[in-house]
This record gives C-alpha cells, structure tokens and sequence, in this order.
C-alpha cells in the first residue's frame, strides 16, 4: 500500500493504480517502484512542511512507522526530519521495500530504517514496540473497514503516541478552466468521474463498511484524542519541471486509461490530444501547465 502513489491520489488519477496491498501478483514492480519514487520526490516539499508540523506534536519520536510506505521516500524523509528516531517502513509489497531499503542506505539512513512486509493493519502486529508516531497517508481508504483499521492502529501507539492521518485534500489541478480545445472546464468534470469511481472501489473492497468520512470522530472513537487538523498545498507554478511535467502526463495517462468509458466522446477525444506528445496543445508542451494539490493531515494522541 504505498502511500506515495499514493493519492497524489484520488481516484484512478491518484490512485495510481497502487493498490493497497502492494503484495499482488500482477503489478510490474520494476516499472512501477522508479514511478511511485519519481511522484513522491515531487511531494517532497510538501511532506516536508507536514514533518515540521509533527514535530511541534511529537518532539522526540524514538519509533516511527510509515504504513503503506512502498519504496520509502516518505520514510527516510522522516528519519532526516527526526534525527533521533528510528523509522519502520510497513508495506505488502517485499519489492517496493527493497527499494526503500537501498535508498536508505545511499542516504546513510540504513542504520535506522527497517521494513516489514504484510497487509495493513494486520502486519503492525510484527511491530517489536509501539510507535510514537504512526503516519497512514492515503493508506486508510483502501482497507475496507476503517473504524476497525483506525482502532487496530491505535492500540499500535505508545501512551502519548501521535497517529497522523493523512486523508482528503483537493483534488489536483493542471490545466486553465478552458484550455482552448474541447469544451472548457475537463477537470472539474474529470473530478466528477473520479468521484464516483472512488465510490465503487470503497463499495468492492473485502468487508467494506460504509462510514461518515469524518476523522477527527472517527479517530476519537478509536480511542484517541485529536489534536490537530491542517491542510498543506504543494504549489508549481508553470513552467513545470521536467519531472513534474512527466507527473502530469503520467496522471492524465491514468486517467485516460482507467476512466475512459465514463467520459463523454468530447471529453476523450480533448485528453486524447493533451497526451499526443506530436500534438503542440498536448501537456508535453503547453506553457501553462501548472500542478496545484492539497493534502489533510489529521493527528491525535493516545492518552497516557
């Protein structure tokens, strides 16, 4: 479950295709493990600025875990934000975590990073302490029952841990509202598409429960007490990076591919052309391509 793909994530766009757990068969993890790498290097500056904000709620961390971490960028970010914490990366993916585990080593993080492999939130159950802080980012909504997960992840806090939930946000946004081909306003109505194919994968999954997407509630039902609820903006403004450019198509690529029976003829026929590389109004080439996306992180503590 790799949170990185994670979410830029929302629905196919952001769900890229990771799906928690990463232990199936049928994902090409070589092609797959450098992509989810490459989208969570981009968010970097994001979940740096969400570290700075953990670190006011749990100064001195002695064990953190990542759930859902897949190669493990976000993890060894948190071991350079926590210097004196060591960092569990937990996925259902053994090749994403070998990823994680040679890039901490060519960070020097080796020493203080260590993986375990299973589904969430079974596998926090190898946990050999609990955790003082417990990050689930864009992880909790791909396991069928989340009250029961959120509980399970309590009970994996040390007393005064801080659980840091990282879900809802903004959808992301690329493009003007009209973008001078097709019929104006394609993201906005893509957003729509996603949302209801967001729905249908929550109503698929193993025991899935319908809840009230409400997480301070949520969480405090599992036992815990909130303390916090902030939303932080990654902001590229255009020109775009070659990397975040690549984002960009590889994003509307998904969407092309995974949403294509649910948009109309206009709607295909415009993200047909913003993915033609020989196309100049194509996002390989337009000037105002930009990348705009919120994330929400919610935190509580167990009380000692």
């Amino acid at each position: 479950m790799a949170q990185e793909h994670q979410d830029h994530h929302h629905g196919a766009r952001g769900q890229r295709h990771h799906h928690h757990g990463h232990g199936s068969t049928d994902m090409d993890w070589a092609v797959l493990g450098p992509l989810l790498e490459s989208q969570a290097e981009l968010f970097a500056p994001l979940y740096r600025q969400v570290m700075a904000w953990l670190s006011e709620q749990a100064s001195a961390p002695g064990l953190i875990v990542d759930t859902g971490s897949g190669p493990g960028v976000v993890s060894c970010l948190f071991a350079e934000a926590f210097p004196g914490a060591r960092v569990v990366a937990a996925d259902g993916s053994a090749p994403l975590l070998e990823r994680a585990r040679a890039r901490a080593t060519r960070l020097g993080l080796a020493d203080r990073l260590t993986t375990i492999t299973g589904e969430l939130p079974d596998v926090l159950r190898e946990l050999e302490s609990p955790a003082d802080l417990l990050w689930a980012s864009n992880s909790l909504h791909h396991l069928g029952d989340q009250r029961a997960a959120l509980a399970e992840f309590a009970t994996r806090l040390a007393p005064g841990g801080t659980l840091a939930l990282l879900e809802g946000g903004l959808p992301g946004r690329f493009l003007p509202r009209d973008i001078g081909i097709g019929r104006p306003g394609l993201q906005a109505r893509l957003d729509a598409v996603e949302a209801d194919w967001f729905t249908r994968m929550r109503e698929e999954l193993p025991g899935s429960v319908a809840e009230t997407e409400d997480w301070p509630a949520l969480l405090t039902a599992a036992g815990l007490k909130p303390t916090g609820t902030r939303s932080f903006l990654l902001d590229l403004p255009a020109p775009l990076s070659v990397s975040a450019r690549a984002d960009v198509v590889a994003s509307l690529t998904r969407t092309r591919e995974a949403l294509a029976d649910d948009l109309t003829d206009t709607d295909r026929a415009t993200l047909d052309r913003l993915l033609d590389p020989e196309d100049e109004a194509s996002v390989h080439h337009r000037p105002d391509v930009f990348f705009l996306k919120a994330y929400t992180v919610h935190t509580a503590v167990r009380t000692p």
